[in-house]
């Protein structure tokens, strides 16, 4: 984007731009030369930074060298090179891993000058023979640190490594003094170039996160190939060589399984005794509880807004309820009115007709003429309507007196009439009404059903209910084996008669009820004459008087079905307990209440049974 024009000068195009052309681009440079070099190697990240580490050391060629001669140099024992320190035999101590190739070979030239076997058997000193002199330690020592490969295993078991871990009581009272430089000492190890630092107790939940994944998942490039304790090459033979190789293998995946264990134990420890992962789970508690209490906030919120909306119907429909209340009792009280009136002016009229036939002497000429025309004249006050009335008032009040007794009589001829269609009606109406109750039960040799059947049967299907095993057949058999008038009632017929006995009104079943209750109070109330002066036996004897002639509840005969659950046969005293839990009934009625009921019992497994045998055949 071209610069505006400043104020004086203007914007001129001299030359047009060249179209833009494409250009092959080669990868050069160090890195990929390093990768390159590192392929064809197949060597590890690791050989790189020893290669780069010497050509960074080609910068300070000119650095002086400092050397820290071994003391113990000239006791150390050639054949035991493989425990010495290499860095301390070439003097250097104070660099070990991280010393260079050229450090590494200007201190072995150094060390060569001063301890080689011809220089010192010229000074006069007395030489050993072969490689038992100390020197052998010197070559072995440049042997193994100036090869990349002997040197990592070497670094591997350096003998300085410090490989212990912090305990929890440690960490816990100054954790990033005491686990900062155990990580960093560690990190060494690590495969990557780049290793998270430990950071501080102001470091975010990310670069915690990222400090422990790093190490939870550690790369470690530690190898355990110096320790190994055969040497393949001085196998006999191959069979030799391949077991060498296989011990070797074992002993250094158990090291390294041992490493990798140390490792973990050093996470492990740390993330435990870490001040910032407490104080990232305590706010993360925090945040969930904030949450928590937002949503059960909102939740209650939403609850209170669905409790006002429903409140508010409710308060609607109670308000349109209450109006529709209102509006009825309104056109119930006009009603009222309107038959209050209405019956008023009945009532004035019935009043007139009757001081109206009253003046006339209803019309007769003896007493006996005008009880019976009075009476006539009720029977019309009681049947005739308003406007009748009204009518037959305004005919009384301007006719003769010949006219109003034929107004009176043909009005009463009238009601007559109608009384008597009513009657027939109602006669015919009983009549069908008989012929259909013959017609359902005629079974049953024919005949109807007496007061007694029609007991016994409400008794069966009471004390069968809806539910038992053949139901009807059970409650026909019932009725077979108790019933008085020696019908045999099959379970067509029994059903038959149940039905109509539902579609009975109410007021008939009532009375058959009431009869029903009439007769069995008469036949447990009556006693005989024979018995009448006998005294009364020890386990009837009332000693709280008498007791209470009426039909047991359904409340007492819970409370006594409890009673016999909770006292057994084996209690003593037992029925006088069982009155004492039943309010208003003593000892005498408990006593013949459970008579009744076992034989009640009896009856209905005896019925069952007959059914079922009837059912095997």
């Amino acid at each position: 984007m071209l610069l505006e024009a400043t104020d004086g000068e203007e914007t001129a195009v001299f030359k047009a731009a060249a179209a833009s052309v494409q250009v092959l681009v080669e990868p050069v440079g160090r890195w990929f030369e390093a990768y390159i070099r590192r392929r064809n190697r197949n060597v590890s990240a690791s050989f790189q930074e020893l290669e780069e580490e010497e050509e960074s050391s080609e910068e300070s060629e000119d650095e002086e060298l400092q050397l820290e001669e071994h003391p113990m140099l000239r006791t150390l024992d050639p054949k035991d090179w493989k425990n010495q320190d290499h860095y301390a035999v070439l003097g250097l101590p104070h660099l070990r891993y991280k010393a260079t190739q050229k450090q590494i070979k200007a201190a072995h030239k150094a060390i060569v000058l001063k301890h080689h076997p011809d220089k010192r058997k010229a000074a006069g000193e007395q030489i050993v023979e072969g490689d038992n002199d100390y020197f052998t330690c010197i070559t072995k020592a440049i042997e193994i640190l100036s090869d990349p490969v002997k040197r990592r295993a070497f670094d591997s078991v350096d003998p300085t490594f410090d490989n212990s871990v912090p305990s929890k009581s440690e960490g816990k009272e100054n954790f990033f003094d005491v686990f900062a430089p155990v990580f960093e000492r560690n990190a060494r190890w690590s495969s990557k170039k780049h290793r998270p630092s430990l950071g501080t107790m102001d470091s975010t939940f990310e670069d915690v996160d990222n400090f422990y994944s790093f190490w939870y998942n550690f790369d470690s490039w530690r190898e355990f190939s110096y320790l190994d304790e055969e040497e393949k090459e001085k196998a006999e033979c191959r069979d030799e060589r391949r077991w060498i190789e296989k011990q070797n293998r074992a002993s250094r995946a158990q090291r390294k399984k041992e490493e990798m264990n140390r490792i973990r134990t050093l996470v492990d420890t740390a993330y435990s005794c870490d001040p910032r992962i407490k104080k990232f789970k305590e706010e993360e508690k925090a945040r969930k509880e904030a949450e928590k209490k937002a949503k059960a906030e909102a939740k209650k919120k939403e609850q209170e807004e669905k409790e006002r909306a429903r409140q508010a119907e409710l308060d609607a429909v109670r308000l349109a309820k209450e109006k529709e209340e209102e509006e009825a009792r309104q056109v119930a009280l006009q009603a009222k009115k309107e038959k209050d009136i209405q019956k008023k002016a009945i009532k004035k009229e019935r009043q007139k007709l009757r001081t109206t036939c009253k003046n006339w002497n209803y019309f007769a000429d003896n007493e006996a003429d005008g009880v019976k025309m009075m009476e006539e004249v009720e029977k019309l006050c009681d049947r005739l309507e308003l406007t009748s009335l009204q009518s037959l008032n305004e005919i009384l009040a301007s006719a003769s007196k010949e006219d109003s007794k034929a107004a009176v009589e043909k009005q009463v001829e009238e009601v007559n009439a109608q009384l008597q269609r009513e009657r027939e009606a109602e006669v015919q109406a009983r009549q069908a009404a008989r012929s259909a109750e013959q017609a359902s039960g005629g079974g049953g040799g024919g005949k109807g059903w007496n007061e007694d059947d029609l007991q016994l049967l409400i008794k069966a299907v009471n004390l069968f209910p809806a539910g038992t095993n053949a139901r009807w057949e059970v409650i026909a058999n019932y009725m077979n084996v108790h019933s008085t008038s020696g019908m045999k009632r099959t379970a067509k017929d029994v059903i038959n008669k149940a039905k109509n006995l539902q579609k009975l009104d109410p007021l008939q079943k009532d009375e058959i009820n009431r009869k029903a209750y009439e007769k069995f109070k008469k036949e447990h109330t009556s006693v005989p004459p024979s018995i009448d002066n006998a005294l009364p036996s020890e386990r009837f004897d009332a000693s709280g008087g008498e007791g209470n002639a009426g039909p047991w509840t359904t409340e007492e005969q819970k409370l006594l079905e409890q009673a016999l659950k909770t006292y057994p046969v084996s209690t003593a005293e037992r029925w006088e307990k069982i009155a004492a839990a039943v309010p208003g009934r003593n000892k005498k009625d408990c006593m013949k209440r459970y008579k009744e009921l076992v034989e009640m019992v009896k009856a209905k497994k005896a019925a069952q049974e007959q059914v079922a045998a009837k059912n095997k055949k």
